[in-house]
């Protein structure tokens, strides 16, 4: 999880923040082997509404053949910085966010774009609010919280699930004394799952 310097962001409540929550949909589940994204989705929170009007989506060449219907597709080079711009001033949000994040990191030289802001993971935070159990899948959560799963396994359709399960978590979050991002962050960093790498 990334930290940037704006202390003041950290000491926010969460329920104040803007976010954006993301997926990314890839070639494989390697990315330091030279798996590659080929879809970015995003949707915007704000002040703890889900705005599904403020949305990203762009799929991305990843320069491999790929079992799928020839569609408009962009260069990661203009992808990324496009998709900066777009979270900029924003909290971002993914499930399992080292996996994204790193697939992120790894396109920095190739596209001068760093990702600096502050990421919350909502597989973190289940962890964190649900210790006793082992399953923090998607649609898992989304059963437990009484989300409906619709549109899965597209970058957008992850994203939005994702983000009706993160507005999900803030309340659960509060009632652990957990109201602002240092905390959030602080607390994500203590569970088994943030040992994760990519």
């Amino acid at each position: 999880m990334t930290t940037s310097g704006d202390d003041g962001l950290h000491e926010r409540r969460l329920a104040d923040l803007s976010y954006t929550v993301f997926d990314t949909e890839t070639t494989g589940l390697e990315p330091s082997a030279g798996d590659e994204i080929i879809s970015i989705g995003a949707v915007r929170i704000v002040n703890a509404r889900l705005l599904k009007n403020e949305v990203f989506e762009r799929l991305v060449n990843p320069r491999r053949p790929l079992n799928r219907d020839s569609a408009r597709v962009h260069g990661i080079e203009e992808v990324l910085p496009a998709f900066h711009r777009f979270c900029e001033d924003t909290v971002l949000v993914a499930h399992n966010a080292a996996f994204d994040m790193r697939f992120l990191e790894l396109k920095e030289a190739a596209t001068g774009v760093r990702f600096t802001q502050p990421v919350l993971d909502t597989l973190l935070l289940s962890a964190l609010l649900h210790p006793s159990l082992d399953d923090h899948r998607l649609e898992t959560m989304a059963g437990r919280l009484g989300v409906q799963v619709i549109g899965r396994h597209t970058a957008l359709g992850d994203a939005l699930l994702e983000a009706e399960i993160f507005l999900r978590l803030l309340p659960l979050l509060a009632a652990r004394g957990i109201v602002t991002l240092r905390e959030a962050l602080e607390a994500s960093r203590e569970t088994y799952y943030s040992r994760l790498r990519y």
